[in-house]
């Protein structure tokens, strides 16, 4: 009786969705076998058993799975370009100080133990094919965040004397990635950990080379 009541329960939340809550759902369920399992390993039937919607719903909100995958490239993006601005807003007003936060805010996800790495090389691995739809918004939220870091070098070269404020923006943005690519192999005690540290060391370089010429 139990189990038949709870089967009528969630029939009933079903059909309580409208189309957008339900497409969120479901991108919700893929958000989680996506990252964990492996796009290419996730068959669409497999999310769809387990968002526990028929088939014919999920390709009536996606019209493939390369559209799903897109959709949940886009939505790791917003999620990414939520926590950095959240970042960002909280950190002191200097731009060496919105810098360093992006890097704990990169830190805490590393270091979370939940993480398995980058969302967006993980795509960008899976799908080389540089015309799919998600390995361009891969790349598109890769070049945002270098674009970030070099708005906030600029910034911070206003202010302060930097030898070389474009090779520190793209040493950051290598900092960045090779977070997140250290996990992986060496697990969040690595050298994952040091990424704020190793931020301050690349700023006060560019800084200290510039006295010293």
């Amino acid at each position: 009786m139990k189990s038949t009541s709870n089967a009528s329960a969630r029939s009933k939340q079903r059909s309580r969705r409208s189309s957008a809550e339900t497409r969120e759902h479901i991108l919700d369920v893929a958000d989680q076998l996506f990252y964990t399992n492996g796009v290419r390993a996730t068959g669409i039937d497999a999310v769809a058993s387990t968002a526990e919607v028929a088939p014919t719903t999920l390709y009536r909100l996606f019209a493939s799975k390369d559209d799903l995958v897109a959709a949940y490239v886009e939505r790791c993006s917003q999620r990414y370009k939520a926590v950095l601005a959240k970042a960002t807003a909280s950190a002191a007003p200097t731009p060496r100080e919105q810098i360093l936060a992006i890097m704990d805010a990169f830190a805490a996800d590393v270091l979370s133990g939940a993480c398995r790495g980058c969302p967006f090389l993980m795509v960008l691995a899976e799908y080389p094919d540089a015309n799919s739809p998600a390995h361009v918004k891969a790349v598109a939220h890769k070049a945002w965040v270098c674009d970030l870091l070099h708005e906030l070098v600029s910034q911070l070269a206003q202010t302060t004397t930097l030898v070389d404020p474009e090779s520190l923006a793209d040493g950051l943005a290598l900092l960045a990635e090779g977070m997140y690519g250290s996990v992986q192999a060496l697990g969040p005690s690595g050298p994952a950990a040091l990424g704020r540290t190793c931020a301050e060391v690349l700023i006060d370089a560019a800084q200290s080379h510039q006295a010293a010429l």
